[in-house]
């Protein structure tokens, strides 16, 4: 299974073991109708024991908005973000695996008020899940089902996201795999009925103890806000 880094843009049960200690980002840079807007999360995750990790999240977002908002142009601290998983299942069998955890996600208003889901907020949001993967040495599998309240807000959200991992070397070890990472991610805003439903096509290089990602999400069905349409 070492051979796997994890998703792209989705998430895995996987854990490593007790005692590690991870540092990595993920730089998003969203194109909507309102602008252009990069997020770049230095993100500090800890595995406390072989069942729970927990982690914080801290971003610098930079944003240029071309719709006549009268902020302009500028660089701002985001929103932070605490998650924590806990795992209450593992499967293992020769050459496979299922594992499947329980995930909150509490994301602070600490960012400039962009109005920016995931981004720059300013309002405090609450996501509970259920991540289930199972994982061979051919592929790998992984859903994602959740619900993300928003408070003082109408953009609260029902998700589901499911990815496929393509490894394209056999395994080894020391880790040098390639993989490419297939993975949608459907919102229904339940309050305001919009939907949308995202592809993303990723592309992963793992070596040792890295993993160097690039995926781009391509909009499918945008059936909301206009400004919030992504290009």
């Amino acid at each position: 299974m070492k051979a796997q880094g994890t998703s792209i843009t989705a998430d895995k049960p996987i854990m490593l073991s007790s005692g590690t200690s991870l540092i990595k980002t993920l730089v998003e840079v969203r194109k909507t109708n309102q602008g252009t807007f990069t997020r770049a999360p230095l993100m500090l995750h800890h595995v406390i024991t072989k069942r729970f990790i927990a982690a914080v999240h801290l971003p610098h977002v930079s944003y240029n908005f071309t719709d006549g908002n009268p902020l302009g142009e500028g660089t701002a601290f985001g929103d932070v973000q605490l998650m924590m998983k806990y795992q209450f299942l593992r499967k293992d069998a020769k050459g496979k695996t299922l594992r499947a955890v329980v995930k909150t996600l509490q994301t602070f208003g600490t960012g400039e008020s962009l109005g920016l889901e995931h981004v720059s907020f300013v309002k405090h949001q609450s996501y509970q899940g259920i991540v289930l993967g199972y994982e061979a040495s051919k592929y790998g599998i992984s859903n994602e089902i959740g619900y993300n309240a928003i408070e003082g807000s109408d953009q609260d959200a029902f998700t589901y996201r499911i990815g496929f991992g393509l490894p394209l070397f056999k395994q080894v070890y020391p880790v040098n795999q390639l993989n490419l990472y297939f993975e949608y991610h459907n919102n229904w805003y339940t309050k305001v009925k919009e939907y949308e439903l995202h592809y993303a096509q990723g592309i992963q290089y793992a070596i040792d103890q890295l993993t160097f990602d690039f995926a781009v999400l391509i909009p499918l069905v945008q059936d909301i806000a206009l400004k919030e349409q992504r290009d």
